[in-house]
């Protein structure tokens, strides 16, 4: 029985080691909603105690979330309502910056929003999210990480995450470039 066993596991190990998410050479670009890696270049990765520590030390909680949009199918003049966003209390939700490509104006007031929230500190703690198995949050930490924020921060397992540790939500208003 234990020789079973033990080549059971022995059997098991490289398909468990090719079950790891490869980091990508850059942004991910697309199926956004997928099994992550667990690293982010130039950014560390925490869990919901640690947001909360870092949240209540004065750390800048960024969700990236896409907005959600009107249906395409929906006839015009249908009044539309979408659910309202939750997020962790405190956050700055800036939809859809967590996308692999953004155009040279969403890109351009991306860094902006970060430099100000940051006060032109780099080293100042900023903490990316959005949904667990999301991969916008890990695009937006590696993009704060190439634009020279050294206290990335990114919490793969997200608003998720967050609910399932028994911490609370509240309603988010969306921050867009005017």
């Amino acid at each position: 029985m234990r020789h079973w066993l033990l080549s059971g596991l022995l059997l098991a190990l490289p398909f468990a080691a090719l079950a790891a998410v490869p980091v990508p050479d850059d942004y991910r670009m697309e199926d956004y909603h997928a099994p992550v890696p667990d690293r982010v270049p130039g950014g560390t990765v925490i869990h919901a105690a640690e947001v909360k520590k870092l949240s209540a030390a004065g750390a800048i909680l960024i969700d990236v979330l896409p907005a959600p949009r009107r249906p395409e199918a929906m006839k015009p003049g249908t009044p539309w309502l979408p659910a309202p966003h939750l997020d962790i209390p405190g956050s700055i939700w800036l939809p859809d910056f967590g996308r692999g490509a953004l155009n040279k104006v969403m890109e351009k007031w991306f860094h902006q929003k970060l430099r100000d929230l940051t006060r032109d500190d780099p080293d100042r703690t900023l903490v990316f999210y959005c949904q667990a198995q999301c991969w916008m949050s890990w695009n937006a930490a590696r993009r704060a990480a190439k634009l020279g924020f050294r206290a990335v921060y990114w919490f793969p397992e997200g608003v998720d995450g967050w609910r399932e540790a028994g911490f609370p939500l509240a309603e988010a208003k969306p921050e867009t470039p005017p």
